[in-house]
């Protein structure tokens, strides 16, 4: 809703609160690898490196999946495509890469990491969705909810034609979810775990919070194949059948130890 802080054209909201959000999961994640007894150093530069590929990941999804860049390719070097936050999933994709790389590079025990990282990176995402909100990205489709909201500023990052339609809050949808998901993980990362169960509750719960959430947001570029549901709805699927069943398997496991 406030695109620009203190009306300073060249200090965008999205901006601070992105910043925000990545300072916040660096440091959480830095104190839960401390109580995990890993490399705090090599944690955070793991970190740096995963929101780095973050940002290269999330802009590629959006080329390919928005028709508009391959209908206007210059429009990938242009200041709306550098401001743009991109698709998480790509994201994701890109920092898992770069996870494997590194940890396999530092010794970090893999599992162990990936705990470390599920509740800073639900706790940042939440944070960076407070950002698309205060931008207008991200934003739902025309809802007759009394929770609807309406953008009327013109620097909103969105189409003309959205400009003072109600629509559904989504990004706060996911923003609520990510800070819920966070205390879920937070309390469960705390618990007696087996590696790699933070991991896959987070791959879990978040796939199911944004498969629900996409049924509400606006896709200019409509669903994948023409179909009931959009790319991140089937990317949604496919991440929590693994996230399923290695938390299935990590339960079995702890069981089996504690008999």
């Amino acid at each position: 809703m406030y695109p620009e802080v203190f009306h300073l054209s060249f200090l965008h909201t999205y901006g601070v609160l992105v910043a925000a959000a990545f300072l916040t999961a660096l440091w959480l994640a830095g104190k839960l690898a401390a109580r995990a007894g890993l490399n705090v150093d090599a944690v955070t530069n793991l970190g740096i490196y995963c929101a780095l590929a973050a940002i290269v990941g999330a802009k590629l999804m959006m080329f390919l999946v928005d028709p508009s860049f391959r209908e206007h390719p210059s429009e990938i070097f242009s200041l709306a495509t550098l401001q743009s936050a991109g698709v998480f999933y790509g994201g994701l994709i890109a920092a898992l890469a770069v996870s494997w790389w590194y940890i396999h590079k530092t010794g970090l025990p893999p599992l162990k990491t990936a705990d470390v990282f599920a509740p800073a990176i639900a706790l940042g995402h939440g944070i960076g969705r407070l950002g698309c909100f205060s931008a207008g990205c991200c934003h739902g489709v025309e809802c007759n909810m009394p929770w609807a909201v309406t953008f009327t500023n013109p620097a909103a990052q969105m189409d003309a034609k959205w400009l003072g339609v109600p629509l559904h809050p989504t990004q706060l949808y996911e923003a609520l979810a990510e800070f819920l998901i966070f205390g879920v993980l937070y309390w469960r990362f705390g618990k007696a775990h087996s590696p790699g169960a933070v991991i896959s509750l987070y791959l879990m719960l978040y796939s199911t919070a944004r498969f629900i959430v996409e049924f509400f947001r606006y896709h200019e570029q409509g669903n994948l194949w023409g179909g009931p549901l959009d790319a991140s709805q089937w990317i949604s699927i496919a991440l929590f059948a693994v996230g399923a069943s290695y938390y299935a398997v990590g339960r079995r496991r702890l069981t089996a130890q504690a008999a």
